[in-house]
């Protein structure tokens, strides 16, 4: 590259040179041509010095483009190596990035157009540490989420092959538990990998997020009532937000799901929808076990499910990512508010 910028600076300096030079000596010639045709009765000696002031300007000249060729190419080296040196480095980075060298960046220095890419390459090279690290924990998240149920399968299987075990209902459920996890699992993977698609869009529409809550609540009730916990819901007669109306009601049955499952019988979840000037704000509130205060900043990252409700780690940990994700693309806010054994209060604010 430096040999390339310094053969295309002194090419277009000595171009730019030589056809000044050229113009120079042509323009001389012709005018002290044109002063001997209009004074031809001049004495010899007139002759003689205007012929040795002619060869004087133009070896001045000759000369002058010969030192100022030279200073051209010295420039022209220095400023290609001005040039190509943040360049080099860059390629020299870009070639260890390749390698997986993700710690290499560049010393940025100076606010011109190479500062700027030196800098933009140094927040791609941080993106790409920070997405490396990320694939590595899902992949260790995720070998590690779909190992426990199928080493679960695993020795129940070879129970009952080997008749330690005998296939009572209780242990054929069993089973049944693990597979229905590990499906749960697959189908949140599958959601998650959707939002995460550049193709992902929302179709959003003036909708009525009391009306959409009331019927889903319907829907929700028959695992509370088996639970023995009760549902409930307040909110006003109209609160008209754009919403993706599938989408949002994943959003419900997320947090309503959570809710059910950290929440013992006679315990109360409950709805609340607010109208406000810009925003509408929704509230899942439960009565449940709550969230260990070190452990709210947690919640929403992938494949984390936390120690509570005595211990037992329930669902796949992808729930509330999602959640999160959704109102996100809905342009709204979610945050989470609990304090443990007081249960947990969950709030979404959606623009209007």
């Amino acid at each position: 590259m430096k040999r390339r910028l310094t053969g295309a600076f002194i090419g277009v300096a000595c171009g730019m040179i030589g056809l000044a030079i050229l113009f120079l000596l042509l323009e001389i010639r012709y005018h002290f041509s044109m002063y001997l045709r209009e004074y031809p009765e001049l004495d010899p000696g007139t002759v003689l010095l205007v012929y040795h002031l002619q060869q004087a300007l133009v070896q001045s000249t000759l000369w002058t483009m010969i030192g100022t060729i030279a200073l051209a190419v010295m420039i022209s080296l220095y400023l290609a190596k001005r040039i190509s040196a943040p360049l080099i480095k860059m390629k020299e980075v870009a070639e260890r990035m390749k390698q997986g060298k993700w710690t290499s960046r560049i010393a940025v220095s100076g606010n011109d157009e190479l500062a700027e890419l030196g800098q933009a390459l140094n927040h791609l090279t941080e993106e790409l540490q920070k997405q490396e690290a990320f694939r590595k924990n899902l992949t260790a998240d995720l070998a590690h989420e779909l190992r426990t149920p199928l080493a679960t399968l695993k020795s129940h299987m070879e129970a009952f092959e080997d008749g330690i075990w005998s296939p009572t209902p209780e242990r054929l459920h069993a089973c049944y538990e693990e597979i229905e996890r590990l499906i749960h699992l697959v189908g949140d993977l599958e959601q998650l990998q959707g939002l995460d698609s550049p193709q992902f869009k929302l179709n959003r529409q003036p909708e009525n997020l009391v009306e959409i809550i009331r019927q889903f609540l319907q829907t929700m009730e028959t695992p509370f009532v088996q639970k023995k916990v009760n549902l409930k819901f307040a909110g006003e007669e109209a609160v008209v937000v754009p919403v993706d109306r599938y989408r949002f009601t994943q959003i419900l049955f997320n947090l309503l799901s959570n809710a059910l499952d950290f929440t013992p019988p006679e315990g109360t979840v409950t709805v609340r929808v607010t109208n406000r000037e810009e925003q509408a704000i929704v509230v899942v509130e439960d009565t449940g076990m709550g969230i260990p205060a070190e452990e709210i900043p947690k919640v929403f990252e992938r494949f984390y499910r936390g120690d509570r409700a005595g211990g037992r780690r329930k669902g796949t940990g992808i729930g509330l990512t999602i959640v999160k994700k959704l109102v996100e693309a809905h342009q709204g806010e979610i945050c989470i508010e609990s304090e443990e054994g007081r249960g947990t209060r969950v709030v979404l604010s959606l623009p209007k």
